[in-house]
């Protein structure tokens, strides 16, 4: 279970997606909120993955899709604490 947390941590489209996912959520937060579509977006990330790698995958999908959901909340919880530090030093 550590091995599919650490490799989905060091997974280079997942961290990119969700970058993504907070550039587009902070962009557009006036008009939807933050939350909702961060927490929707960890979701659909965490599903979009194991489905679309399912075949060269020996992980249940189900354990990696709730892994996947435990990741991409630390991936985006480490975003969020340095856009939050880089807002702060700016201002």
């Amino acid at each position: 279970m550590g091995d599919i947390v650490l490799s989905q941590l060091m997974d280079p489209f997942r961290i990119g997606l969700i970058f993504f996912l907070l550039l587009t959520a902070l962009r557009t937060r006036a008009n939807m909120g933050l939350w909702m579509p961060l927490a929707m977006g960890v979701v659909f990330i965490a599903i979009l993955i194991p489905l679309t790698t399912a075949a060269a995958s020996t992980v249940n999908r189900f354990e990696a899709i709730g892994l996947g959901i435990v990741s991409n909340g630390l991936i985006l919880g480490v975003m969020l604490a340095g856009w939050s530090i880089a807002r702060k030093i700016r201002h």
